[in-house]
């Protein structure tokens, strides 16, 4: 019989990791064709920390108390719908509400898929930024075989990812990352790993896939005449000018900057499931946390030096 409870972590204010608790709340009653899934594990996402800790206030409701997580991976408990059935391993994302850090979500049909076989769910919840990469090298850039992709972050959340997917797209991939994790771009499949903090120079690149958000100015003058620049973050010291800068460049024809949010779609998923099954993209898992610790999982993200993905098992 199905709880009329759940457990799920909140925040009542902006502030550190600590702000984050433990609370209860009811089942969520999905809405006619959304899906009830039973949560089984999330990943921490660099964005949700940002939002946390204030620094994109300005961007979100002052209303509180405010959920975390952004995907999430578990079973159909109501379907909804006749893409499903009770009992079905699916994975998902909630786009740009936040609140999968909790037993039960419901949400539409179009922002889940199957699982792919032989994930278990805590590889898959490791792997959904998958669909940000796909998002950002396929459509928006356009990358083609033979092309030099430039990977900031190559270990770190989603650019560990973007990294095994440029290199099974045809690119030459360069990642940069820390001195510690050089080992481990190489392993994803960079043809070259370069420490961000003595990079040196970098030479001329086709396509620079950012996950940081700052110096994009000194990123844009690596392209090459017809490169492209798809960033995924901003800088928080200054949201809106980084916007600004962005919004300025990405109308250009030649050398653009462009940003983009997470809108997944059960179509971009399907695809993120293809790249995972013919062995393209592999988990990297960094380590797991259960849901009681979700703000020890905050601050080791804080803390930086993640290989890979930190994820929070709710199982």
């Amino acid at each position: 019989m199905l709880s009329t409870s759940m457990r799920l972590a909140t925040y009542d204010r902006y502030g550190p990791p600590d702000v984050l608790s433990m609370t209860t709340a009811p089942v969520p009653r999905p809405r006619p064709g959304e899906v009830l899934v039973r949560v089984r594990a999330v990943s921490v996402d660099g964005g949700e920390l940002a939002l946390r800790a204030g620094k994109l206030g300005s961007l979100r409701s002052r209303k509180f108390p405010k959920g975390v997580g952004v995907d999430l991976a578990g079973e159909v408990v109501d379907p909804g719908t006749t893409r499903f059935a009770a009992g079905d391993r699916v994975w998902g994302m909630l786009g740009r509400r936040l609140g999968s850090a909790a037993e039960y979500v419901a949400l539409p049909p179009g922002q889940l898929d199957h699982l792919p076989a032989g994930l278990d769910v805590v590889q898959a919840a490791s792997l959904l930024v998958g669909a940000a990469a796909i998002t950002a090298l396929r459509d928006l850039a356009a990358l083609a075989p033979g092309e030099r992709l430039l990977v900031r972050g190559a270990t770190g959340g989603v650019g560990y990812v973007a990294v095994q997917l440029g290199k099974a797209m045809g690119a030459h991939v360069t990642g940069l990352a820390s001195a510690a994790n050089l080992d481990l771009a190489k392993e994803l499949g960079a043809d070259e790993a370069i420490d961000y903090r003595a990079p040196g120079d970098l030479g001329r690149f086709d396509v620079v896939f950012d996950t940081v958000g700052t110096g994009l100015p000194a990123f844009r003058r690596l392209l090459t005449p017809r490169g492209r620049l798809v960033t995924i973050a901003l800088d928080l010291g200054r949201p809106a000018r980084s916007l600004a800068y962005i919004g300025a460049n990405a109308l250009r024809r030649r050398r653009w900057v462009r940003f983009f949010p997470s809108d997944p779609t059960a179509p971009l998923l399907a695809e993120l499931g293809r790249w995972v099954t013919a062995g393209a993209i592999r988990p990297q898992v960094d380590r797991v946390f259960p849901l009681a610790e979700v703000a020890a999982a905050h601050d080791a993200l804080e803390r930086g030096g993640v290989r890979g993905k930190i994820v929070i098992d709710l199982s």
